[in-house]
């Protein structure tokens, strides 16, 4: 027991050490590209502006410096991009193709570069008629690549209604493509796996489970918990893909840290409720309801992860649904390996899991405080 307790805390400190050097903002490291198709093979994506235009910069066509860069202007930042059009576009649809057979799709941009904001980050609109003539396309985004150097892992959400098939599809460096013909399990498929990863590498909910865990005594309590957890996000992610609910995240992110430091204090300052027979006492159904509450702000998170704050995302309902289910498989599972080891220690020598239960709920809190001033403060 004393070799498990040992591992148990060399596990969180290695864990908390290396996230203490992660961002504050935990979805920061990766960007998400936008990008609608109609019937007419009209495409309008929306691209994070900063990431955009230092990617363009790298184009010998972009001669000159954007001093809008830095300046927050719209109108400014709009300029900077239409006055290198051909570098700007040449960037978006060499990254961003259609096809059709085989065949490269003509491009032709419709209109000017406009702005406009996705959780208070600036990104920037192009619109792209593409010529050519087929029933099943391809559609192709490499899209702000890993090997640039400024973010990893960038996802392309795109929904479309082309030629009798509609629907939406999640692209990435592992994924770049997919046809308007594939299989609707072969799109839900992608959003599954979305879903997994997004809550696998999201650090700020990794450490939220792990002080739902940390804080239970019986399997009873962590069921109940995550339970009350999944419904609370699962409403607010239903409600924001349905264009009815839009919360910033200059808010959303600084109340998830919060959450974080409060779920795992309390696991330090009081002990976990008890579950009797007739089911839990006060203290019990206060922490319930404290669970349920942060879930809500949750559900914003993974919402916000994918840019659902628009009327439109309703279209794209069915394929939120199945990337909901790939969080919970994740959920579940790290429960499922995680619980049952903190259980064993407890009961087998609880001195040793009071020391490992503390460790980690002390160590989770403090991350999450750090994480929210950082978030509040801007840093």
């Amino acid at each position: 027991m004393r070799r498990l307790a040992v591992i148990f805390l060399g596990i969180a400190a290695t864990a908390i050490a290396a996230l203490s050097a992660a961002p504050a903002q935990a979805h920061g490291f990766s960007s998400t590209v936008y990008a609608h198709v109609d019937g007419q093979l009209r495409t309008t994506v929306e691209l994070e502006y900063d990431l955009f235009i230092v990617s363009v910069a790298d184009d010998p066509l972009f001669l000159e410096g954007t001093p809008a860069f830095e300046s927050g202007d719209a109108t400014a930042q709009a300029a900077a991009l239409n006055n290198h059009k051909p570098a700007a576009f040449g960037y978006a649809t060499r990254h961003f193709t259609v096809s059709a057979g085989g065949t490269a799709c003509t491009p032709t941009q419709s209109g000017d570069f406009t702005m406009g904001e996705r959780d208070g980050v600036p990104y920037t609109t192009l619109v792209v008629d593409w010529a050519c003539i087929g029933d099943d396309y391809e559609l192709t985004s490499t899209l702000f690549p890993d090997e640039d150097g400024y973010v990893k892992g960038t996802k392309t959400i795109v929904d479309y209604d082309i030629a009798g098939h509609s629907g939406s599809a999640a692209l990435d460096a592992a994924h770049p493509s997919f046809s308007t013909g594939q299989s609707w399990y072969a799109r839900f498929g992608e959003f599954f796996v979305l879903g997994a990863e997004h809550l696998l590498f999201g650090i700020d909910h990794i450490l939220f489970l792990l002080a739902l865990i940390a804080g239970s005594r019986r399997l009873r309590e962590i069921v109940l918990a995550a339970t009350s957890f999944t419904l609370a996000h699962s409403v607010t992610f239903l409600l924001a893909a349905l264009g009815l609910v839009d919360v910033p995240g200059s808010v959303v992110e600084p109340v998830i840290a919060l959450s974080i430091a409060v779920v795992a204090a309390w696991g330090l300052l009081k002990r976990p409720a008890a579950v009797e027979e007739g089911g839990l006492d006060r203290a019990g159904w206060i922490r319930l309801g404290v669970v349920f509450c942060f879930g809500l702000v949750h559900g914003l998170g993974f919402a916000g992860a994918l840019g659902i704050d628009e009327a439109w995302s309703w279209t794209l309902l069915w394929s939120l649904l199945v990337f909901n289910v790939g969080i919970e498989v994740v959920q579940l599972s790290i429960i499922a390996v995680v619980f049952p080891l903190l259980l064993v220690l407890r009961r087998r020598a609880p001195r040793a899991g009071r020391w490992v239960t503390g460790g980690i709920s002390a160590g989770v809190s403090v991350m999450g405080l750090i994480w929210f001033v950082q978030r509040v403060t801007g840093g």
